[in-house]
């Protein structure tokens, strides 16, 4: 993938395409094509065949997708299962179609069996079935990683899958509707602490475990599979290490400062009691992921006191 190689970045604009972006042009990579929706709606087939057809792009990393917590999860699983296999059946055939020399697709480690064996290796996908929650963003995912692997096997390409843990980051999305966990407890954090509130509240036990990822290691991670990867296998991209939701609320309780109590509401449901990932596989390659929690958490506080508001 040399420099002056053309990049279609699917989804720029969202957390881990901005990343990837960011770090492409850092690398001199300037030969990128990016679309708004606006400008490229990836839901209508037609419309994503005409790009493809007049920029062939040699390569694609498509990292667009209808993305959000549990809550948003629960109450719009007709609109996830439509809107992820709509833009990965547009994507991905029509790098086919044109002629891209290498495609990565990002999964997801929601995926993965609600009782997986820990830490999850790739191989456990549709093992068992799905945690209930997510179902309908789960298996979109699979059905994208399905995808890529059948087209390789028919049409000899090289379209890859990445299954990366919980992203967060500078970027992120602090919609009280629809964020995912790290930018929700900031934001609520942050709120309670300027409104003086005595608590917060936070769903679920507080005991299951979750491992994030800082989304530049995932921006490193990506451009390193794309230079060094070609299976048809998934591989996961994660840190090796998991923590509870009540450890992290306490972390982010002591960034930002708050001095009230933490309650956990336990008629809202946990998800999947762990997700861990196997990182075996992307570690014996030679990628390991470089960001600590903690500092990863103080520079997205810091990002989002500075431009949060302007991302709800």
């Amino acid at each position: 993938m040399d420099n002056n190689a053309k990049i279609y970045i699917a989804g720029h604009g969202g957390l881990i395409g901005s990343a990837i972006t960011d770090r492409l042009r850092e690398l001199g990579y300037l030969n990128l094509l990016t679309r708004s929706r606006k400008e490229l709606d990836l839901l209508r087939q037609q419309k994503v065949e005409d790009f493809f057809k007049k920029e062939k792009p040699d390569y694609v990393i498509l990292a667009a997708a209808r993305v959000g917590g549990i809550e948003t999860n629960i109450s719009l699983p007709a609109q996830f299962i439509y809107e992820n296999t709509q833009i990965q059946n547009n994507v991905i055939h029509s790098a086919y179609i044109s002629g891209v020399k290498k495609l990565l697709f990002f999964g997801s480690a929601c995926s993965y069996p609600r009782q997986a064996l820990q830490p999850m290796k790739e191989e456990y996908l549709l093992s068992a079935p799905l945690e209930p929650t997510n179902e309908s963003y789960a298996i979109a995912k699979i059905a994208g990683i399905k995808m890529c692997q059948a087209y390789n096997k028919e049409y000899k390409v090289n379209f890859i899958s990445a299954i990366p843990a919980n992203a967060y980051g500078p970027g992120d999305n602090f919609n009280s509707k629809d964020s995912h966990v790290i930018p929700a407890l900031i934001r609520k954090f942050q709120e309670a602490k300027l409104k003086k509130h005595p608590a917060v509240t936070i769903w679920g036990s507080g005991q299951q475990r979750r491992e994030f990822i800082y989304v530049q290691d995932i921006a490193d991670a990506s451009l390193f599979l794309m230079l060094s990867y070609d299976s048809s296998m998934p591989i996961n991209i994660g840190t090796g290490q998991d923590i509870t939701i009540k450890e992290l609320a306490l972390i982010i309780k002591n960034i930002v400062g708050y001095d009230g109590d933490i309650l956990f509401d336990t008629s809202y449901p946990d998800g999947i009691p762990r997700k861990l990932l196997d990182i075996s596989k992307i570690t014996v390659l030679g990628w390991k992921a470089k960001m600590p929690l903690k500092e990863g958490i103080i520079q997205t506080y810091q990002w989002y006191l500075q431009h949060g508001k302007t991302n709800e």
